[in-house]
């Protein structure tokens, strides 16, 4: 018998009994639970905000709990009755970047955040944890929840039009990007699609996404603005958008973030997603990207190519930047003294659960900075803001500059993983 056959009849068990535990404990559609994370630089609270039933769930039927343990933060879903763990993902947040800023020492702020998990049959207890200075997960919130309470929300998300650049297989088979007009007018739409169906070409022109085309699904959401482009604050220029993205966060002309992310959740709600991707319509540089939130980015600038495929590394994968010499507003933003949790990153406390398995023999570790060892795995002092103490792959990598062509081995072995699990 042809051994691609046996394959296939030997993996079929194993993804029918998958969906069938889903089907046991979910519905193929989502629970949004909202939530403020509010504090300062010491001290983080979550405040409930509402709880709502969307019509979809784009999410693997099979992969249900987190293996890669990324992320400032994570939520757990838990069986009530029986105390199993049903769901979990790890995620970053625009909340835990600030509470390292000089403004998070003197004042208090929240942030807008969603746990989105599939609907559950039966009640369940949602955890949400914060990573610790020490590397470890906290609990800072828990709750009930009863799917049959009739406060849950189950009002019908508007109904957007959006434009199917890549369809390529089921949702929950494939990752699903959702990009978002932002500073679009209902007059520009055209050009918004024309942009979502250029940057979504520029993800697939670069490795490993462009052999990863197939198990990708792309939708352009035609979400209009009163005004075209978006605030500078440093420029006194404030427009009137649908998700009030903005640049000057923190005080960096160049980042370009929203806070408004109840109104993004509600647009995005009304086609299956796995991940938000917000196309700002701009010729100015800029972007941001957390992991498993959103990233951000505009539409027509020189390098909107490379920064596009930048921010997914971030939101997509969790990398981390690997540059070291660029101004941002962080203070204390790495403890030297673990392994940090991006897969791109190490400071060698925890060097054997990273890439040491990638470097030739011949390789020193730490890797000096020379041409001698350009496009050479190794450990080269410089990331992640900081020049001393915390070591990236190589020399340089998307997730470093402009100038590099390309993920790094590291990067894409990490890229690849992502794909694969949101693909079972």
């Amino acid at each position: 018998m042809n051994r691609k056959f046996l394959f296939i009849l030997f993996l079929f068990p194993m993804i029918t009994i998958g969906q069938e535990s889903f089907s046991k404990y979910f519905q193929k559609k989502s629970m949004r639970f909202d939530f403020l994370l509010g504090g300062n630089s010491k001290e983080v609270t979550v405040y409930p905000q509402q709880i709502k039933q969307e019509p979809h769930w784009a999410g693997s039927l099979i992969n249900l709990t987190d293996t890669f343990n990324y992320g400032s933060y994570r939520f757990q879903v838990y069986d009530f009755e029986t105390g199993n763990l049903l769901y979990s993902k790890g995620f970053s947040t625009l909340f835990q970047e600030w509470q390292t800023t000089a403004e998070a020492k003197i004042t208090d702020r929240t942030f807008y955040q969603a746990a989105i998990f599939p609907f559950p049959n039966n009640k369940v207890r949602l955890s949400i944890e914060a990573r610790q200075w020490e590397g470890n997960f906290k609990s800072i919130f828990e709750t009930e929840i009863d799917p049959a309470n009739y406060f849950i929300l189950k009002e019908d998300p508007c109904p957007y039009d959006f434009v199917v650049i890549e369809k390529n297989g089921k949702p929950e088979e494939k990752v699903d990007l959702v990009i978002l007009a932002e500073g679009y007018t209902a007059e520009e739409m055209d050009k918004f699609v024309d942009d979502a169906k250029r940057v979504s070409g520029y993800l697939f022109d670069e490795e490993p996404f462009k052999s990863n085309r197939e198990k990708f699904n792309v939708t352009a959401l035609l979400t209009p603005s009163v005004d075209s482009g978006t605030d500078i604050p440093g420029e006194n220029i404030y427009k009137n958008t649908m998700f009030n993205a903005t640049f000057y966060t923190f005080d960096l002309d160049r980042y370009l973030t929203t806070s408004d992310m109840k109104s993004i959740y509600d647009a995005a709600a009304s086609v299956p997603y796995d991940h938000i991707y917000i196309l700002v319509n701009s010729e100015r540089y800029g972007g941001g990207g957390f992991y498993n939130f959103l990233s951000v980015c505009t539409s027509n600038n020189q390098l909107t190519k490379e920064v596009f495929v930048h921010e997914f590394g971030h939101g997509f994968a969790g990398l981390g930047d690997e540059y070291y010499n660029s101004s941002v507003a962080y203070e204390d933003f790495y403890n030297l003294e673990i392994e940090p949790w991006e897969p791109n990153l190490t400071t060698l406390v925890e060097f054997d659960n990273k890439w040491k398995q990638m470097l030739d023999l011949a390789t020193p570790v730490p890797t000096p900075r020379e041409s001698k060892f350009s496009g050479t795995v190794g450990v080269f002092e410089g990331g992640g803001y900081l020049a001393k103490g915390i070591y990236s792959p190589v020399m340089d990598c998307r997730m470093k500059s402009n100038n590099a062509k390309e993920f790094c081995p590291v990067c894409t072995r990490a890229i690849q993983q992502v794909i694969d699990f949101h693909c079972k």
